[in-house]
């Protein structure tokens, strides 16, 4: 059976009613941090946690009350309202066919799964994200295609958000400035170690090329490194050298020593 379609003023009711509608989920300029542009999905986000509420009503203005408390993120929308500059790139993690045959590097990776109705193929994705001054977070995701893969790595990058602390440890450069890391950390997962080492302004970062993105988007400039193990496991490499940024800001004794110790470490 076709549907009636409904009168002009009937419709035009409708539309007023879902307009007022969209006004009443979207929260006050007052509530939001200045600067902050209202997207239709953020404007649309109907926060499920306590900090997300307290975020939507305008209570948190900083992610650093967040993270400096040590305190968890489960919403990605948060991070989309207080640091809406991010900056996203994918990792190198798969491999495709070349144009004449050889392997070609790919931010896919594919597997498959061998059943009785026939192959059924899974990709992978690895992102990260970053805004250059010292917020870096990445994210894996894995579905049955590749949008959704690529969505789901860039929401789980969001909610593993961390931030690290940048200085010049290196006893070649005299300067004060925040080019590179503060001290030496090293860092490990699977079979794969990776040793960061403070470096003179100029140097670059000596690091592999994969590696040297999740530095970029960290914000350091000047770095050394040295890595050991299977460093074609592109996932390990990345966990090791993200686990190594991570005691920048974890590790108590050597900020006790500059006398720089951060918010939330006692």
């Amino acid at each position: 059976m076709e549907k009636k379609k409904l009168p002009e003023q009937e419709e035009s009711k409708l539309e007023s009613t879902e307009v007022a509608l969209v006004l009443e989920s979207t929260p006050e300029a007052s509530e939001l941090p200045a600067g902050v542009v209202i997207k239709e999905e953020i404007s649309n986000w109907t926060p499920k946690t306590r900090i997300g509420n307290l975020v939507k009503e305008g209570k948190i203005n900083n992610i650093d009350e967040i993270l400096g408390k040590g305190l968890r993120i489960l919403e990605s929308q948060i991070v989309d309202i207080l640091l809406p500059n991010l900056e996203t790139d994918f990792i190198m993690v798969g491999q495709s066919k070349g144009k004449f045959g050889g392997g070609k590097r790919s931010i896919w990776r594919q597997t498959q799964k061998k059943t009785a109705e026939g192959n059924k193929p899974k990709f992978s994705a690895l992102a990260i994200i970053g805004n250059k001054e010292g917020y870096i977070g990445f994210g894996y995701g894995k579905a049955k295609e590749t949008v959704p893969a690529k969505e789901k790595a860039i929401r789980k990058g969001k909610l593993n958000l961390i931030k690290i602390r940048n200085g010049c440890g290196s006893w070649e450069c005299s300067c004060s400035g925040s080019h590179s890391i503060p001290f030496t950390v090293n860092a490990k997962c699977g079979s794969v170690e990776i040793e960061l080492l403070p470096a003179p302004k100029g140097t670059g970062l000596c690091v592999e090329k994969e590696c040297a993105k999740l530095l970029n988007f960290a914000g350091i400039r000047d770095v050394y490194s040295r890595t050991f193990g299977q460093t074609r496991t592109k996932f390990n490499l990345i966990s090791a050298c993200f686990d190594a940024l991570k005691k920048l800001s974890t590790t108590k004794s050597q900020h006790k020593v500059r006398g720089q110790i951060p918010e939330g470490i006692s």
